[in-house]
């Protein structure tokens, strides 16, 4: 199983991954351990994440997603706030 996620950070800016246990990773990236980015921009919580079944189909979504600008990947987040996910308004 692999995990496309965005993790909001502590200055409000988003950071786009993928991991096959996304658990552990989020917590290296609160540990300052998993990324340059979030090393310096510390990681606050994922607000968003997907499954799939097989790794390259997960990294095409993550190069997808990186992509976006980030009033596009904030528009995503709002979308799905009104469906499921709880996204902060403050993104």
């Amino acid at each position: 199983m692999w995990f496309v996620y965005i993790i909001k950070c502590k200055d409000g800016s988003l950071y786009t991954g993928s991991t096959n246990d996304l658990k552990k990773r989020f917590e290296k990236h609160k540990a300052g351990k998993a990324s340059k980015y979030t090393r310096s921009h510390i990681a606050v919580r994922i607000v968003f994440f997907e499954k799939y079944d097989n790794k390259i189909v997960a990294l095409r979504r993550e190069r997808e997603i990186k992509s976006w600008t980030r009033k596009k990947k904030i528009e995503f987040l709002k979308s799905l706030h009104r469906g499921q996910l709880a996204v902060n308004s403050s993104l």
